[in-house]
């Protein structure tokens, strides 16, 4: 009697347990698209890359005239003429991937523009999110954009669409 009340418990305590969580789905790039400040943010961007990579072009360019001048003038230079000219060549060349590392680097300035433009448009989707959530009773929320292998997902359990409301997006 004692093992049937036990497993009875036991049972009850796992069906409590394994009752339905509401999933939901979003699709980060598609609530992303609809947001014209990320529009205008990537856009920035773009043309703050663009001049950053012109920069870098121009000095690229110098060091190849540079070595140009010093590969046509290099019969008639001396060894330390020789040598001034290849440590000036080298000090551009450096210069260069210098203002390549400061601009595009991992800690460079595009990374650093990239986030403060791009930081409060993703912290104001999580809240969105995070408010859907709360009010719905999701237990988890995927995005189906990521790299997560989703095989298939009924459009129903995907909320993308208000996201965008709760942000003042009507769509």
């Amino acid at each position: 009697m004692r093992r049937l009340f036990i497993a009875l418990f036991v049972m009850m305590a796992m069906s409590f347990s394994a009752s339905a969580q509401k999933i939901a789905l979003i699709d980060m790039e598609y609530i992303l698209k609809n947001i014209p400040a990320y529009e205008m943010a990537n856009e920035q961007l773009a043309q703050v890359s663009k001049k950053w990579e012109a920069e870098v072009q121009v000095q690229l360019e110098a060091v190849q005239t540079m070595y140009k001048e010093y590969q046509a003038e290099q019969v008639f230079l001396s060894a330390e003429m020789k040598k001034k000219k290849e440590d000036a060549i080298i000090a551009k060349e450096k210069e260069a991937q210098e203002l390549k590392r400061k601009y595009f680097g991992s800690d460079g300035e595009l990374y650093k523009k990239r986030e403060s433009l791009m930081k409060p448009i993703q912290d104001e989707i999580y809240e969105a999110v995070k408010t859907l959530s709360e009010d719905k009773g999701y237990q988890l929320i995927l995005d189906r954009a990521s790299g997560v292998n989703i095989i298939f997902a009924s459009p129903k359990i995907d909320i993308s669409n208000e996201v965008l409301v709760k942000l003042g997006y009507s769509k």
